[in-house]
C-alpha cells in the first residue's frame, strides 16, 4: 500500500527540506563485493545468479526503514512492501520492465522471477507492481564494469542497484556494484549500511 505522509513527522524531515528541490538530488556509491558464495550457490543449485542477487538486495533492503519511503512530485510517500525491478531482453530484441514482488522465501521469489521474466520475454509486455516500493536493478553482464552512474529524470526517484559481469578468480569471485539513490530517501550512512548488509546477506546464501 502507498500513502502520502507528512515529511516533518518522519526521520527524513531535514533531508526533505534540504534536497527535495535540488536540481540533482541523486547519489551513486560503488563497492566491490565478494560474490563467491553466490556464484557457488548458483552453480550448485541450478539457480540464476542475477535472481539470487536480486533476492539478496530485497532481503538487505527490507530491514531498513528508509527503503519504504520515497519522494515524488514534491511529496513523501510510505510503502509497506517491496518489489525488485529487472530489465528483460524480449524475443523481439527490445527490452521490457518487470517488477517482481519480494518474498523472504527464496523458492517463492525464484518461482516468481522465472515466471514473470519468461512472460515478459514471450509477450514483450512490461509488468508493474503499483503498491510496492520498487528497487530498480540493471545487469549489463556482457562486459565487466567498474562503476555505473544512472541518469536522473525527475520521473524515477527509486533506488537502483546496477552491475556488469562478475570477475572469476582462482579463489574468489568479485563483482563491482553501483547503488544509486535519492538523497531525500536516505543519507550516505544509510546507503553504506545497506551495502554492508547486502554483503552479509550474500555471505549467508
Amino acid at each position: 500500500m502507498k500513502q502520502e505522509i507528512n515529511p516533518k513527522e518522519t526521520c527524513r524531515a531535514k533531508a526533505f527540506e534540504l534536497w527535495m528541490t535540488s536540481p540533482n538530488p541523486m547519489v551513486t556509491l560503488t563497492k566491490t563485493f565478494d560474490v563467491t558464495r553466490l556464484y557457488k550457490a548458483s552453480r550448485r543449485r541450478g539457480l540464476k545468479f542475477n535472481m539470487l542477487l536480486c533476492w539478496c538486495i530485497g532481503k538487505a533492503a527490507c530491514q531498513m526503514e528508509v527503503f519504504y519511503l520515497l519522494p515524488e512530485k514534491g511529496k513523501l510517500y510510505q510503502y509497506d512492501c517491496l518489489a525488485i525491478n529487472v530489465i528483460v531482453n524480449n524475443k523481439e530484441g527490445d527490452i521490457c520492465s518487470c517488477d517482481i514482488p519480494y518474498s523472504d522465501d527464496l523458492e517463492q521469489f525464484s518461482s516468481d522471477y522465472d515466471n514473470l521474466t519468461q512472460s515478459a520475454y514471450t509477450s514483450c509486455q512490461s509488468t508493474f507492481v503499483d503498491d510496492a516500493i520498487i528497487i530498480g536493478t540493471s545487469a549489463m553482464v556482457t562486459t565487466e564494469l567498474d562503476a555505473i552512474v544512472n541518469q536522473y529524470s525527475e520521473k524515477f526517484n527509486n533506488p537502483v542497484v546496477m552491475w556488469g559481469r562478475y570477475r572469476k578468480g582462482w579463489l574468489k569471485t568479485t563483482l563491482p556494484i553501483s547503488f544509486h539513490f535519492h538523497h531525500v530517501q536516505m543519507d550516505g550512512g544509510h546507503a553504506t549500511r545497506f551495502l554492508e548488509e547486502l554483503q552479509k546477506t550474500i555471505n549467508t546464501v
